[in-house]
């Protein structure tokens, strides 16, 4: 598995923080059970394959016996989930469940599913629904294209803003400090060829997308990919999430980003307001 850059920085910063807590720095004022458990679900958010315990062991420079009892707790607890056959760990939807958006006690994926099957049965690619999580797009839920060669990924993947049509959706309609900040600390990594990797260009994107009021990805994080997404907007214009179409070029062409488009917006409008109200 090949670990990005930005990654490897987050793994050493968890692992710093672990050595310093020790058994003498067990006070009162301190839960370092908490923080080696935390620690654990920050390592395997980071990877995008589950882990063993003597490679969490390894990354995280904690005993094997200390990790065991925290996947042990975290596994009964319903945050992990272990394969039988390999032993490994990986992370359950429950914190991503957990974590989602709601808004007066309504929960933002179920007020979103009858909009995105509307898009899955007018264009039978692939629909996600996303939302902001730092300096990422996170995919909280996910319908699969009716397609027989379809584009589909695991919960939870995050995806870099500058190169996801979600993501710049949900920034463009930020408040114009908000999102000049963010874009400042973005790594602005190319993927592909059709990569956008300055600041100065996903600023004109930016404008672009409040203009047309969606968003497109011609390949930008996957060759061959392409994605049209619309936000879901609240009454100041703001989003608070966003829902795409992801599927192969061939389908998903560069003549019919217009026309879904327009599907997209008008969906992400209804669930919008189911959400809000």
């Amino acid at each position: 598995m090949k670990i990005t850059l930005s990654q490897r920085k987050k793994i050493d910063g968890i692992a710093r923080r672990e050595l310093s807590v020790t058994e003498a720095d067990q006070t009162d004022s301190q839960a370092p059970a908490l923080q080696r458990g935390l620690a654990v679900l920050e390592f395997l958010s980071s990877r995008d394959e589950a882990a063993t315990l003597s490679e969490i062991s390894a990354a995280l420079k904690l005993s094997p016996a200390s990790i065991f009892r925290i996947t042990g707790v975290l596994e009964s607890a319903g945050y992990l989930y272990r394969e039988e056959a390999t032993r490994r760990f990986s992370l359950t939807r429950k914190l991503l469940l957990q974590a989602q958006p709601r808004h007066e006690g309504r929960s933002l994926v179920e007020c979103c599913l009858p909009s995105m099957r509307e898009i899955l049965q007018l264009t039978g690619e692939t629909v996600q629904l996303c939302c902001l999580a730092e300096d990422t797009c996170v995919i909280l839920e996910q319908l699969p294209s009716t397609y027989p060669f379809k584009y589909i990924v695991d919960l939870g993947s995050k995806v870099p803003i500058h190169c996801c049509a979600p993501g710049k959706a949900i920034v463009a309609h930020m408040m114009e400090d908000a999102q000049s900040t963010l874009v400042r600390t973005l790594a602005m990594e190319r993927h592909t060829d059709h990569t956008i990797v300055t600041r100065r260009a996903l600023l004109d994107e930016f404008r672009k997308v409040k203009e047309l009021g969606y968003a497109v990805d011609q390949g930008e994080h996957f060759e061959g990919i392409h994605c049209v997404a619309a936000p879901l907007l609240d009454r100041h214009g703001n989003a608070v999430a966003a829902i795409t179409i992801a599927g192969p070029s061939s389908r998903i062409q560069v003549r019919r980003f217009a026309e879904f488009g327009a599907i997209i917006k008008q969906a992400s409008a209804a669930a919008a307001q189911r959400y809000l109200g």
